[in-house]
């Protein structure tokens, strides 16, 4: 399985957005906040409880089991220290088996009174109306969170969730490769035109020059960086066919197809990405924030640069959140700990020492710490490529919309279509979806 599936597999849904989510771990890092909050935020712990009744509500996740359980549980103390009469009780899943066990609960009337939610699954149990609405409680704290993240979990102008972590997608780059053949090294100004002029130029020596993996969550991206749109104004028709999604998929496929810059599957030889540009034959490659701390002790110098665009800069935004079950019965108490989870200090400095993810809150001068590890050098991109973030598109039928586009963006690759024709029998299965 290739870095870039593993991280697919935690945001779909991604997103937003994983890496591998085996175990019960989450897959994707989630960069902090892209603009600074001009005063520090208060912390949630500092607001009295909800009420003085002894309440115990439970809390279902896929992200801290197992290796960030004791992270969990310390947050969980110092949550209670503030709300000694609220008591936590954790339950874990594995993400493979996480949201069939949730799907169970809340079909029979047993969901948990919180529990964590990516992007995609967001979307649905939103609009099938599984969500308390928290609206009311989130105007006070708001302020906390990085305010594109915050906006993601709405729906229909109200809030049903808050932020818990992001990530996003860069441009890795082996210095070594680039230094030897002379080249300049990726800017934010490049276009895909830069981008592949300087793979032809690094495409040698058994070193590919690119990589990007041909699936429907770059395409959903090139797509944007290309100016193009995945549905009409209103989501009732597929038109990521149109010429803009002909050129965003050629842009995929042509790299290994016909640039000769980026390695087929079967030039793969078993090997996934991740495994290549750790070993020095990729000179550029597209993934997540997430890749970090696996690349530490890669034997050459590397950094990281924003995504080049074409028409526009366009950048994933792969996202977890945490929401509370629609039919709890202490909503205030459940806002009172989602709140903590995700925006206080106490939690936001264990996230960030226990390397769980990044936090989605506002106020940079909490993140000095993860600014100041290298490698990257310039770990300033994470947050430069929130500028232009562009979340997946999301239906109900999510698998089969991903499946469907994927497997055509395969049959072109392959060449048993052309692309032009591969998209236009996309977009009619998905049309049929949509009705």
């Amino acid at each position: 399985m290739s870095g870039m599936t593993k991280r697919l597999m935690t945001f779909a849904v991604v997103a937003m957005f994983a890496a591998a989510c085996g175990g019960g771990t989450s897959s994707s890092s989630a960069p902090p906040a892209g603009t600074q909050a001009s005063t520090p935020v208060s912390s949630p712990s500092a607001n009295p409880s909800p009420s003085a009744e002894a309440v115990k509500l439970t809390y279902f996740t896929f992200s801290a089991a197992p290796d960030h359980l004791k992270d969990l549980d310390a947050i969980i103390k110092a949550f209670q220290t503030a709300h000694p009469n609220i008591t936590i009780e954790v339950q874990t899943a594995a993400y493979a088996d996480y949201f069939t066990k949730l799907q169970t609960a809340v079909a029979g009337g047993t969901a948990p009174d919180t529990f964590e939610m990516n992007y995609e699954n967001f979307v649905t149990y939103a609009s099938a109306g599984s969500l308390a609405d928290i609206s009311s409680q989130a105007q006070a704290t708001a302020s906390a969170y990085y305010p594109k993240a915050y906006a993601v979990f709405q729906a229909d102008g109200k809030q049903y969730g808050l932020p818990e972590s992001f990530s996003d997608v860069l441009l890795f780059y082996n210095k070594d490769v680039f230094d030897k053949a002379g080249q300049t090294y990726p800017t934010a100004d490049w276009k895909w035109a830069d981008e592949l002029a300087a793979a032809k130029k690094l495409t040698k020596g058994g070193v590919w020059g690119d990589f990007q993996p041909v699936q429907f969550f770059e395409f959903y991206k090139v797509l944007a960086q290309n100016g193009g749109q995945f549905f009409n104004a209103d989501k009732t028709a597929a038109t990521f066919n149109d010429a803009k999604g002909v050129e965003a998929a050629s842009w995929l496929i042509d790299k290994a197809n016909k640039d000769k810059v980026m390695p087929t599957t079967a030039q793969m030889g078993g090997q996934d990405d991740t495994a290549l540009f750790k070993a020095g034959k990729l000179a550029m490659w597209h993934n997540g924030i997430w890749q970090f701390s696996g690349m530490k002790d890669a034997p050459f110098k590397w950094d990281v640069s924003v995504e080049p665009g074409n028409a526009v800069k366009a950048h994933h935004f792969f996202a977890n959140a945490v929401v509370a079950s629609a039919k709890t019965a202490h909503p205030d108490e459940a806002f009172a700990w989602l709140s903590f989870l995700t925006s206080s200090p106490e939690a936001v400095k264990t996230r960030l020492d226990a390397s769980w993810e990044l936090p989605a809150v506002a106020d940079q001068s909490q993140f000095g710490s993860y600014l100041s590890q290298t490698p990257p050098d310039n770990r300033k991109a994470v947050f430069d490529a929130l500028s232009d973030i562009v979340v997946p598109p999301v239906i109900e039928q999510q698998s089969q919309l991903q499946d469907i586009v994927t497997k055509a963006l395969e049959k072109a690759q392959t060449g048993q279509a052309t692309v032009q024709a591969a998209l236009d029998d996309a977009a009619k299965q998905v049309d049929a979806l949509l009705k």
